[in-house]
């Protein structure tokens, strides 16, 4: 028997900051970039009743373990149920099982932080955020991190929404944050764009953008769903997490290769790439730049690995006892 360590999302909600996600996160990629393995999502679709069932996962040697997630969405309850698997990445054991829920919005903004960080300009001060709702808030909380935001846009469509979350993070931020009535008026003079959306269809002009721009866009990783038009994918310099995922669910670069707008030799680098200096990031204060984030196990071990040690240190959690194979596995 291992005792295994269960960490309930109370146990892990607030254990971290922002800062310490983004930290662990861009390491994660670095050794990705440097031949870590990670594989895309793979997601199975239920019809009746609706629902899907999720799982992505990396192995991350420097960092001392491997993970990911699995969850569940939809079905007949219609929510979500996340729980994260961690292993040691040398002896292979079980270091601990996580529901992952709460940390979702910190992980991913820590990704998008990372992709900012590695492409967006040095002196990047204006933010446009579309979207806002908790991933929304991951994104620019981690992205705060990596840039000193002077102004913040906000757009999404509901009126009551955008304004109540710019109130919010208004306090919370350093920087000025409003809600914007379009999409337009977020994107004008923007230095990054954010996109943490469920849209189906683009959420903004490709040709508002201004020379020099970054966009992170992180909502859908659905082959037939896209946050980003044709226009964006075909003026940027194109990295996905992985470069895998670019031909596999990332909706908005398959739309433009169906259109024959780009073909698949548009994707730049994959972000791991980039982190580790294997191939360039941005080049030019000109260059529009796109990272395309739709959510791998290298965030979400990263992150799982930095929320089990931080529990450790606190006396956090309960065990769990696991039995190994060779004791298990008897057939009788």
């Amino acid at each position: 028997m291992t005792e295994t360590l269960y960490l309930s999302s109370d146990d892990v909600d607030g254990l971290a900051t922002p800062a310490e996600y983004v930290d662990a996160v861009r390491d994660a990629y670095r050794q990705v970039g440097e031949g870590a393995p990670a594989e895309p999502r793979t997601k199975l679709v239920n019809d009746e009743p609706p629902g899907m069932l999720t799982t992505y996962a990396a192995v991350l040697p420097d960092t001392g373990a491997m993970g990911g997630y699995m969850y569940s969405a939809g079905f007949g309850a219609r929510d979500a149920w996340f729980m994260s698997p961690l292993f040691d990445a040398d002896s292979g054991e079980p270091l601990a099982l996580l529901d992952g829920a709460s940390m979702n919005p910190y992980k991913t903004g820590a990704a998008g932080a990372v992709g900012v960080d590695a492409l967006a300009r040095e002196d990047a001060t204006s933010l446009a955020l579309f979207g806002s709702g908790a991933q929304a808030r991951g994104q620019l909380k981690a992205t705060a991190e990596v840039r000193d935001l002077e102004t913040v846009w906000v757009y999404s469509p509901t009126k009551e929404h955008r304004e109540e979350f710019a109130g919010e993070l208004n306090t919370e931020l350093d920087a000025a944050v409003a809600a914007v009535a379009s999409p337009a008026a977020a994107v004008e003079d923007a230095d990054i764009v954010v996109t943490a959306t469920n849209a189906d269809e683009p959420v903004f002009d490709g040709d508002l953008l201004d020379p020099g721009t970054h966009v992170t866009a992180m909502g859908q990783y659905d082959p037939d769903k896209r946050e980003l038009d044709h226009t964006t994918i075909e003026r940027a310099t194109y990295v996905p997490d992985l470069r895998a995922r670019a031909t596999h669910d990332a909706g908005s670069f398959l739309s433009a290769l169906d259109a024959g707008v780009v073909d698949e030799d548009h994707v730049h680098a994959e972000l791991g790439e980039v982190v580790a200096g294997v191939e360039p990031g941005r080049t030019s204060d000109d260059e529009i730049t796109v990272f395309d984030s739709g959510g791998t196990g290298v965030e979400t071990a990263a992150a799982a690995y930095l929320l089990y040690e931080k529990a450790v240190d606190e006396g956090l959690g309960s065990t769990i006892d696991v039995s190994p194979a060779s004791q298990a596995l008897t057939g009788q």
